[in-house]
């Protein structure tokens, strides 16, 4: 019996291409099956369509609607020099929507279970100063001043900040890659970290490609965000833009926090080379350069020369994957939301399959991971 064909909106099809990148001529070039379905000289098969929506990243059902769905990320995404993009990869696309729903079902479960709505949570606005927002994030995180001395590494380092913010009931991601899909690398030049806002259960993610010192830098600059509760992402030539209020002030009280001035100051007594000194703090050379310029330290032309050399040294510096594939899932699920979901799973709140989902694990995979790496 032959296979079933099915009549297919070429509209569509043309969209599913586009959506994933590719140039269509070239992509229909590359495809001589596909070209014949836009040019309705053949129809696909139901397993043709199926393995053409899997490669695309395209959720199957979507074929059949009468004409391409209009998607749009939540949040904006911020670059130097303007406002924000009007566009993001798929890989972005997808990975915002994975993170979208995790948060949308934690929330609801919080609010089940009676958990009150985060105090901090768009606590201040741009009105309010850098020094006045640093310190409360100082007390709300229990995190003293000179946190830093107490770490020999950067591993060390992120990992004592996060536990610190989880505390808080505010969850953070790191990951590299779209879910588990190792073949679908999320690039550091479009994305360096986001945060979606809830009063209840706040998501940072950090890109998990970014060098380790950047992705402190990203942490707290995220973490501000929650406190202006403020929804937005950045890529990776975003420092201290001068277009938008919000994200200058975010990566303001980063620096302020990474790096006090009072800390940096007593420091350049010591040390006068900003060089020497990016290691005391545990941020990348860049953020102490920066402060150095801030505080009069240094020259702008120190501070440019300086600037442009490090980032053409550093153009092509991306952190790898590999590790133990359970550590990596603790970063990439969050230890915190991955307590949650194991909680609910137990209480019988929700089902596995619906855990499975929500973790990108299935089956005993998601059960050794939830019994014996949380």
């Amino acid at each position: 019996m032959p296979s079933q064909r099915v009549n297919i909106n070429t509209d569509l099809i043309q969209w599913a291409i586009q959506r994933a990148g590719y140039e269509l001529e070239e992509y229909l070039d590359s495809k001589p099956k596909v070209k014949g379905w836009m040019e309705a000289s053949s129809l696909p098969t139901v397993r043709q369509l199926e393995e053409f929506t899997k490669r695309l990243h395209v959720p199957f059902g979507y074929m059949f609607l009468p004409s391409p769905p209009e998607e749009e990320v939540s949040i904006p995404f911020f670059r130097a020099g303007k406002e924000s993009r009007d566009q993001i990869s798929l890989e972005l696309f997808d990975t915002v929507r994975i993170i979208e729903k995790r948060q949308d079902w934690l929330s609801d479960y919080l609010k089940d279970e009676g958990f009150d709505p985060l105090d901090f949570v768009g606590k201040y606005t741009v009105e309010n100063s850098v020094e006045e927002i640093v310190t409360n994030i100082r007390e709300t995180l229990d995190i003293p001043i000179d946190w830093a001395k107490h770490h020999t590494n950067m591993f060390s380092t992120l990992n004592y900040l996060t536990s610190k913010i989880e505390e808080k009931r505010i969850i953070v991601t790191f990951n590299g890659v779209v879910g588990n899909s190792n073949g679908r690398t999320l690039k550091v030049e479009e994305c360096r970290g986001f945060v979606l806002i809830d009063e209840y259960t706040p998501f940072m993610f950090i890109n998990a490609k970014d060098a380790k010192v950047a992705q402190v830098f990203t942490l707290f600059h995220e973490l501000a965000h929650i406190w202006l509760g403020v929804s937005a992402g950045s890529d990776d030539k975003q420092f201290f833009p001068e277009d938008n209020e919000v994200e200058l002030l975010c990566d303001k009280v980063a620096a302020e926090f990474l790096v006090p001035k009072m800390l940096l100051l007593n420091n350049w007594e010591e040390e006068q080379d900003f060089r020497k000194l990016y290691k005391k703090f545990k941020v990348s050379p860049i953020v102490i350069a920066r402060r150095s310029l801030e505080l009069g330290l240094i020259s702008r032309r120190e501070y440019f020369d300086f600037y442009n050399t490090y980032k053409a040294e550093t153009k092509n510096t991306q952190q790898g994957a590999g590790g133990n594939f359970y550590l990596n899932n603790k970063k990439r699920i969050s230890t915190q939301f991955a307590r949650f979901v194991s909680s609910a799973v137990k209480e019988k709140k929700i089902l596995y399959t619906e855990a499975y989902k929500l973790t990108g694990l299935k089956g005993k995979t998601y059960t050794e991971f939830t019994e014996n790496h949380l």
